[in-house]
Parts: structure tokens; sequence; C-alpha cells
């Protein structure tokens, strides 16, 4: 994965982040009456997770640091290698569970979930962004 597709990558997670900030509901109860602004949260939210995990796995490749052997493992490679903080790896593990699910047995999503992770940890995703733009300039 060369430079371009990585700003690419760094480019569709915020604009993931921006549509769940423009879609939510103010509140649980109006996401639970609201299908078009579940699948929209579901799908970005999603997307956002896979993109974290693809733009981790680029940045470790480019080290002599083993693989992760699992998508959650990219996290805590990455808080290991000291280019994120280790709190925000642990969350973000929890992320690629919830993305899991949403992937995969969408008919039992936890909507309480998704809105909490809507309105309290988008900032996880920004973080993110920032550390591995710093790493892939060599800034860490």
């Amino acid at each position: 994965m060369d430079r371009l597709v990585l700003d690419e990558k760094l480019e569709s997670l915020a604009r993931c982040v921006r549509r769940v900030e423009q879609k939510r509901p103010p509140n649980l109860a109006a996401l639970l009456s609201d299908p078009d602004a579940q699948d929209i949260l579901v799908l970005n939210l999603s997307r956002a997770v896979q993109l974290c995990v693809d733009i981790g796995t680029h940045v470790i490749g480019r080290t002599d640091t083993p693989a992760p052997q699992t998508m959650g493992d990219v996290f805590g490679t990455l808080a290991a290698m000291g280019l994120i903080d280790g709190e925000l790896a642990v969350r973000l593990r929890r992320a690629v569970g919830f993305r899991n699910v949403a992937v995969h047995n969408y008919n039992k999503v936890d909507w309480g979930i998704v809105f909490d992770i809507s309105a309290r940890y988008l900032g996880d995703f920004r973080d993110y962004a920032l550390a591995m733009r710093g790493a892939l300039s060599g800034k860490h």
C-alpha cells in the first residue's frame, strides 16, 4: 500500500466519522425508531473500524514487527510499538468486536452500544488517524 492509498484511507476514515456525526439522532429513542439512521451509523462505524485495521496493518508491515494474528491484535501491536496509547488500543480492539457483530450478526446489534459509540467515542478514530499520520511521516 503506497502513501497515496493510505492518505485515501485516512480521508475515508474522516468521511465515515463525519457521516456518523451528521446522521446520529439526538438520542437512543430516536435511533431505535429510525432504521435508516441505524443503517447509516452501523455501516460507517463498521467501515471506520475496518479502515483503522487496514491502516494499522500497513504501518506495522513497514517494520520488522511480526504481523498481528487478529484484527484486534493490530491495535495492541501499535501500542507496543509506541504508536498509539494503550487505552486507545483497548477501545479500538473492542470496536473490532462491535464491527464483527455488525457485519456478521446484524440482527443482534445492540442499538444502545451503537448510540454510545457514535456519541462518545468518535474521537478515538480522530486520535488514531492523527497517530497514524505521525507514524507515516516518521513523527511518533
